[in-house]
């Protein structure tokens, strides 16, 4: 079994917990916005076997530092990346990580090879349409302080997704989803730091997708949001060297609830590219 060293980066306002395991080209993981890196548990030994791979928690997430004030998650990862010593990595990034990828890769493209955005919106894309079932209700039990009620519903909007009810899902995926999700809630992580991004690219990620020039997997779970889907689809449609997979059985979390065909999908990928 590949060992595991266990860490932190100090930001200067905050450490950030890291894993790294593995020998090889550098795989840096950024998990989604209402988990934690424990959500790569099902890649990590996999990968580990073939590269160098990295996980963190996010400021404000998991066993990093909570979230003080609005900070560029971006400049975090440039933290990570100076720390460790990574000139050059891979990113995989989903949901809110993989926008932090995008971005991070469009203001520092020689430390990036690679991209893998999983559940991906790009910065400055225009959502379509209502929003997502309990959404609001979601923003309003945070509000209100009933934390107890928004993980529930979080876990309802991104692990079961809204063509789905909680019974048709895998019941340990959405046990260690809910669980992961309490640290943010407490720590009121998405009102401090995103719900208002510090210092956006300017002209946002989705303006600059043509000047990406590296390859891009895209992956979207089946079951996803469709305005997910479609900005895959853009994506897919204007970054140069660009392919996208759309796994079924699997919504925002495609990863977690199917972890065979993810990992197929990208190590196959990886070996090609």
């Amino acid at each position: 079994m590949t060992q595991t060293t266990t860490g932190t980066i100090e930001t200067g306002s905050g450490k950030l917990y890291y894993e790294m395991a593995g020998q090889g080209e550098t795989l840096v993981l950024i998990h989604a916005g209402f988990v934690d890196s424990r959500m790569w548990d099902d890649q990590w030994a996999a990968l580990a076997e073939r590269y160098r791979v990295v996980r963190f928690d996010m400021r404000g997430f998991g066993r990093s530092d909570a979230a003080t004030a609005p900070t560029p998650r971006r400049h975090d990862l440039l933290a990570v990346f100076d720390q460790l010593g990574i000139a050059r990595a891979t990113l995989i990034g989903c949901s809110l990580g993989g926008e932090v990828a995008l971005d991070f890769a469009l203001e520092q493209p020689e430390r990036v090879a690679a991209l893998i955005l999983v559940s991906a919106v790009p910065g400055g894309f225009q959502l379509e349409g209502d929003p997502p079932p309990h959404m609001l209700d979601m923003i309003g039990a945070m509000q209100a302080g009933d934390l107890e009620r928004a993980g529930d519903l979080q876990v309802r909007l991104w692990v079961d997704g809204m063509f789905r009810q909680p019974e048709a899902v895998d019941a340990a995926v959405r046990v260690q989803a809910r669980e992961m999700c309490r640290i943010p809630l407490a720590q009121h992580t998405w009102p401090i730091m995103d719900m208002q991004p510090a210092q956006p690219l300017d002209p946002p990620a989705v303006e600059r997708l043509e000047t990406l020039d590296l390859p891009v997997l895209i992956i979207d779970g089946a079951l996803d949001h469709p305005e997910v889907l479609r900005a895959g689809d853009v994506m897919a449609a204007r970054i140069p060297n660009a392919r996208k997979v759309v796994i079924p059985g699997g919504a925002h979390v495609v990863s977690m609830e199917q972890p065979g065909a993810f990992n197929a999908s990208v190590e196959s990928w990886l070996a090609a590219v």
